[in-house]
């Protein structure tokens, strides 16, 4: 089963279904600009830098924006789908899979919770393989915040993350934990506990 495969025809149908101009949580982006952003990242090395290094940030905006000119929002669209081809890295056999799987689950939510659309039920098989890589990537996504964090599974599994004297513990599906980790913490469907002003802190850092 390719998760990637399948999360990019999710975020796909969304992005359809949403139209180009839906909110995302993407502060500041339309789904039209997702789209864009989906379309270098996989496709146009002169505008990935800039998705990393704030000086160059100009350039990816450049890059989208005439990525938005070149199709209309619906061959864009399928466009992604098809996904990438040689030579981009994304082409390799493997990578896809390693790269992808995260990065349009979270973009997939990204457009359907502004929507008011309710959490997916995702196959037990994905949701163990975001479980994983939800406590990998938090050591690095998590590592401002002032609280120590644990991550914890509904079945009750958990992950210490990040160090801290106060610590928080987030509760709720590997999915909604993913979500909390990329930063969409208002979106996830997740439980805290912990002393009250370290959860304050950690819901808003």
């Amino acid at each position: 089963m390719s998760f990637a495969r399948n999360e990019r025809d999710a975020c796909c149908d969304a992005l359809l279904s949403a139209g180009p101009d839906a909110p995302t949580l993407c502060a500041g982006w339309t789904a039209h600009d997702l789209a864009a952003h989906l379309w270098v990242r996989e496709n146009d090395p002169i505008g990935v830098p800039g998705m990393f290094v704030p000086a160059l940030a100009k350039v990816t905006d450049d890059r989208m924006a005439r990525v938005k000119k070149r199709w209309p929002f619906p061959e864009l669209v399928e466009t992604i789908r098809r996904g990438p081809k040689a030579p981009s890295l994304f082409a390799l056999p493997g990578l896809d899979e390693q790269a992808n799987t995260v990065e349009y689950f979270v973009h997939t939510e990204d457009v359907r919770r502004p929507a008011g659309l309710e959490p997916r039920e995702l196959p037990a098989e994905l949701e163990d393989v975001l479980w994983g890589r939800a406590r990998s990537m938090a050591k690095l996504l998590l590592r401002g915040s002032h609280d120590g964090i644990v991550l914890e599974r509904e079945t009750g599994e958990s992950a210490h993350v990040q160090p801290g004297s106060e610590i928080v513990t987030v509760i709720g599906k590997p999915s909604e934990l993913m979500l909390f980790t990329f930063g969409r913490k208002q979106a996830a469907r997740v439980r805290y506990v912990g002393e009250a002003g370290a959860v304050m802190r950690v819901r808003r850092d």
